[in-house]
């Protein structure tokens, strides 16, 4: 998406309207989740955006609170990042998973310059409403990329993003609408390495499917795809390098709701943190994507797996 949506040619949802800011109060309406949340008003709020990773994120997390006993009330499939964002500072969200490197170029600092995960968090931490904080990130990251397929690598000698600046203008990318105004996305494309295509395809978030058979019938030349596609590996489709780090680093962080959140939920999401890798998400993204499994199936074998539950 990543632009930093994240995240991502996954077919497993319908794409959704960015107008659809309210999502889901309940997993009965979603078919990641299998389990309905629960609506009392003392509930952690767990939210996530319109894309099957970010959902499955938000599932772990929503089951690993309730192996500590603490009710959860599932609020899915809300939007991109400039729906949602509002709504945790104010409250509306408990804890949501989040991309670090894109909470910070997206919502808090769209100027910064900070690409490592630990320049990223030390500016979070120190620039974040005070009413909301980041956690402890996981080693798991899935970066926004430019992806192509091998086809038009070859046919444009293309590695990095930089070889694309004298070619992209007979092209047409396709992404998240928000790629079109995100520092980590058009815009950085054509500051950083003075890249212009000539065509924007915009698609919503949840329909990253769609993208991909785009990409792969030649509608598009180029695509906005997260690193944790399956289908990247599967297409033999060419990530193009970043030298210059236009796509920061982006770990999975819970971002919580600071007055929401005691130290029981707090230590049940950073537990997640310490054991959640890359490997993990593309396994359960391969199971989710391509075998159809449910969200809440994978989740749990997960957590099961990694001791976080019984």
């Amino acid at each position: 998406m990543r632009s930093t949506i994240r995240g991502a040619a996954f077919g497993l949802i319908a794409a959704l309207s960015l107008s659809a800011c309210g999502g889901s109060d309940s997993s009965d309406d979603n078919p990641l989740t299998g389990s309905s949340g629960d609506s009392d008003s003392k509930a952690l709020v767990v939210g996530s955006a319109n894309f099957p990773e970010n959902q499955l994120l938000a599932e772990i997390y929503a089951q690993a609170l309730e192996a500590k006993d603490l009710k959860v009330t599932r609020k899915f499939d809300i939007g991109a990042r400039e729906v949602y964002y509002d709504q945790i500072v104010k409250g509306g969200i408990s804890v949501f998973p989040e991309y670090n490197g894109a909470l910070l170029a997206v919502a808090v600092d769209e100027k910064s310059t900070a690409t490592s995960s630990e320049d990223i968090n030390a500016e979070l931490k120190a620039k974040l409403p005070s009413s909301v904080e980041i956690l402890d990130s996981a080693a798991a990251e899935d970066k926004d990329s430019v992806t192509v397929t091998a086809e038009t690598a070859a046919k444009y000698n293309l590695k990095t993003l930089a070889d694309l600046k004298p070619v992209a203008g007979d092209m047409s990318i396709g992404a998240g609408s928000e790629f079109k105004t995100r520092t980590q996305g058009l815009v950085g494309l054509k500051t950083i390495y003075g890249v212009e295509f000539g065509k924007f395809q915009p698609l919503d978030a949840g329909a990253q499917s769609t993208l991909l058979e785009l990409l792969k019938k030649n509608t598009v030349q180029a695509a906005n795809l997260y690193t944790t596609d399956p289908a990247i590996v599967e297409d033999k489709l060419v990530v193009l390098e970043d030298p210059k780090n236009l796509f920061s680093s982006q770990n999975v962080t819970p971002l919580v709701y600071k007055s929401a959140v005691n130290d029981t939920a707090k230590a049940a999401l950073n537990g997640v943190s310490a054991k959640l890798t890359t490997e993990d998400l593309l396994d359960m993204m391969k199971r989710l994507v391509n075998d159809k499994e449910d969200a809440s199936t994978v989740a749990k074998d997960w957590l099961t797996e990694a001791g976080l539950v019984s």
